[in-house]
Order: C-alpha cells, then structure tokens, then sequence
C-alpha cells in the first residue's frame, strides 16, 4: 500500500498585461487599449473514493497548473489558466515541507482544498490612463503562481481496528467476521499493510474494521512497522485489542497486554485514550485455557471477551458489542457538536503591514502587497519603474524605511529582488523622474565649441 508521497506543485503564472495603443483611420487619437494579462491555475487536491493509494503521486512528482495568457491590443484580456484537480483517497492529510505545517486534512469523500494559489494577471496599460496620464506606456507582469513542496500521508478511516502483537490471530478475525481476504501464515509480520472489511451485524448496521501491520515494542520510535501503523490507528473510534491467550512461543499475554498499550501511549496520549474492547484469542487451544483464569483476574473490570477466530467462536457476541460500543461514541460525539458553537470559517488573508528586518547592510522588506507589486514591475520600462516607485510610495515603505535610518544607496530586498534605496519624494510625472536619473546636460559656448575645433557653421 502506497501511504506516503512528497509532490512539488507549481500554481500557473498570471499573463503579462500589453502595451498597446488604438490606431485606425478616422480615429485619432486613439489611446491606450492594452488588454489585461489572465490569472494561472490553481493546484486543487480532491478527496475520492475512487482512489485507495498514493500510486499516481508516487511515479507523478510534479504538478503545474496552466499559466493565464497575456493581453493583447483592443483591450482583450488574456485567457485564465486552468486549474489543476489532483484526486487523492479519502483520509490524506497534506503537509507544507517548507513550513513544516499541516495544509489540510481530507477526511471526506468530495472535501476540496487549494494547495498552490495561480498568480493574477498583469494590467495592460489601458488600466492606467487617466485624465492626468493619457498615454501611460506601461504595464504589469503576470504574478508567478505560488510553488511549494507537500508531503502526502494516508490515514485509513475505519470505525475499529484490531490492534496487537504480530501473530496474535487479528487476520483471522478480519476474515472469519468480514468478505476481507487479508494474508494468513504462521509466522509473525504477515500483514506488512492495514486490510479493511465490513462487519454486517444486521441489516442496516454495519461497520468498518481495519486490520493493522502487529506491533512489536519500541514501535512508538519506529522499531518494526512501527509509525506505519500508528498513523492509521489514530482515525479509528474504537480499538479491539487481540491478545494470544495460549501464549505462542512462550510469550506472557499479560506482558503483551501491557506493552501494547505502552506503545499506544508513547505514540499518542490520544491513543492511549481511545476505548478498548480486550479480545483473548486462540481459547481453542489448550495452553490459552491455562492462562485464562489469571487473565481474567488481571483485567478484572475491563471488557473482555473470549474468542477462536479459527473456529469462529466467541466471534458473534464480540462485533455485536463492537457495534453497540460504536453507536454510544457516536451519540456522544454528536451531542458534544450539538452544544459547541459554530466554528468559525476563518479566510486567509495577506497581510498588509510591512515589516523591515537589517539584514547586514541591506534592509529586508516583508509585505505580500509589496512583494506582489515588485515581482510584477518590468525592469526594463522606465516607466513602469517610475510607477513602482509612486505605488512604494504611497504604500508607506519609503516613509518606513526613513524611520530605520535607510540612507540613500543602501540596498532594500524585497523577495529575490534587490533595489537601491533612494529617499527623494515619488516624482509626480514620468517626465520629473526622467530629469532626476538624467539631468539635463550643460550647454556648451561658442568658445568651448571653437576650442574642440567643432563649432558650428
């Protein structure tokens, strides 16, 4: 059973806006009508019950959504990218590798989630005119698509699961009480992964059994199949634990006993708390009658049940009772929703501060708003350069960084973008931010023209 994949996942870029402007016959002065840029893809997970496996994940390691396309002239806006619908099996939790923090968890069949947001579209340059600026020559960048690494872990969802010592008889169980066919051999670490079955006691009542990978001690630190297993015991409502009762191998149940529950414990308090049916197994043989008075003294108090999974006795009266105890955690668990308060749907939302680290000589800029407008911003345009520094501006980041004692020259970072800090007031045309970085040159004299030899006729 494939569990366990990591994936990189790449949302689609946003299209670059175009510069354009309208020229045809009998229209003058036509103006600016560059079409926007379209928003990338987004990356979805999707939980189906079509799926039981990572198998896709694990040969497929990569996933791109569609990039949006860029504007065009006549004020056409680019195409969105389309969004990518990863499907995964129900009960998959998603973790973010680079922020080592759990996305979501996908435990019903249809929940949905966005892993990887597409970048927006860029604005052409129809967007930025104006009744002060007719004839903006800009426009945006599409924002690159957010890309991260996610690490993918199935947790079986079943009501119970038969926990125990490897060779205690829990295969047996499963396939004497359900249609699974797990694997069965007299010897231990048969079942090298969880098996599920359907327990019908009556008609319409029915429930989900999974037989887990057997514990060995030490398997909280990964001894054995060790977190393998423990991962998917932590969905289940109720635990049948299955204790060898004659004892194979010269075993102590009641050490097994012990040290299972241990393991539960060290792995997850919530384990440990988690109710338990006792089932000692194998009572068709001789050696099991021999231990089961003291057994019985020692669990004095707890539910326990007497079973043979080979014979099938005992068998009857332990899922009916499974099933009774399951319907109780049930009613409870929906009396607890009944008397908490709604949960509160919480919306991401970037945050608008900006936050200035020293970072050695350079001054390191955190803000998702002006991160956003700097990876954006064509280089290569005067003009969209002179528009960053108004929108910078305006955003309060120079004012900001006037307060920590950034001087002219000093190096501002901002994402993988690294800008000179300069602390004059935005200029409020293109025209003033052209004289600022290029003044204008001194004229030369007649006289200095007829000493270069170069005067003119």
């Amino acid at each position: 059973m494939l569990d366990r994949a990591i994936v990189r996942v790449k949302a689609g870029d946003g299209g670059n806006g175009c510069v354009s402007f309208r020229r045809e016959k009998h229209v003058p002065r036509g103006g600016p009508d560059g079409g926007n840029g379209g928003r990338g893809g987004d990356i979805i997970f999707v939980a189906s019950e079509s799926v039981s496996t990572l198998l896709d994940q694990h040969y497929s390691q990569q996933y791109a959504a569609e990039r949006g396309e860029h504007g065009t002239g006549k004020q056409a806006d680019g195409k969105h990218g389309g969004d990518l619908r990863v499907i995964v099996p129900v009960g998959t939790s998603l973790f973010d590798l680079d922020e080592d923090a759990l996305i979501a968890d996908l435990n019903t069949a249809g929940m949905e989630v966005i892993v990887a947001r597409g970048g927006i579209g860029g604005r052409g340059n129809a967007s930025f005119k104006s009744s002060s600026y007719r004839t903006p020559r800009i426009a945006e960048n599409g924002e690159p698509g957010v890309e991260r690494a996610i690490q993918l872990e199935v947790r079986l969802i079943a009501d119970v699961g038969l926990v125990g010592f490897p060779n205690a008889g829990k295969s047996t169980i499963l396939s004497s009480v359900s249609d699974a066919k797990p694997k069965i051999a007299n010897y231990p670490f048969t079942t090298l992964e969880p098996n599920l079955g359907v327990v019908r006691v009556e008609a319409e009542k029915n429930f989900v059994v999974a037989d887990l990978p057997g514990l060995i001690e030490g398997a909280h630190e990964g001894a054995g199949l060790g977190h393998d297993f423990l991962r998917h015991v932590e969905r289940t409502r109720l635990l049948l634990h299955v204790i060898d009762a004659a004892g194979v191998d010269g075993r102590d149940p009641w050490d097994d006993f012990r040290v299972i529950n241990r393991e539960l414990r060290l792995h997850s308090p919530e384990l440990a708390q988690l109710p338990q049916l006792i089932v000692l197994n194998k009572i068709d043989l001789p050696e099991a009658q021999t231990h089961l008075p003291e057994l019985r003294k020692r669990l004095a108090g707890a539910p326990v049940f007497t079973v043979s999974g080979a014979t099938g006795e005992g068998l009857r009266e332990l899922m009916f009772n499974a099933y009774t105890a399951l319907e109780e955690l049930k009613a409870e668990e929906a009396s607890k929703r009944a008397y908490e308060p709604e949960t509160e749907v919480i919306e991401y939302v970037a945050k608008r501060g900006i936050q200035i680290v020293r970072d050695g000589d350079a001054f390191r800029v955190e803000s998702d708003a002006v991160r956003r407008a700097v990876v954006m911003t064509n280089f290569e345009n005067d003009e969209a350069v002179w528009h960053l520094h108004r929108r910078l501006d305006r955003m309060g980041l120079i004012k900001a960084l006037r307060k920590v004692k950034a001087k002219d020259g000093d190096t501002i970072v901002i994402g993988d973008v690294e800008l000179e800090f300069n602390s004059a007031d935005s200029p409020k045309t293109f025209t003033e931010y052209l004289a600022q970085r290029r003044p204008k040159a001194r004229r030369q004299s007649r006289d200095e023209y007829v000493d270069e030899g170069n005067a003119p006729a």
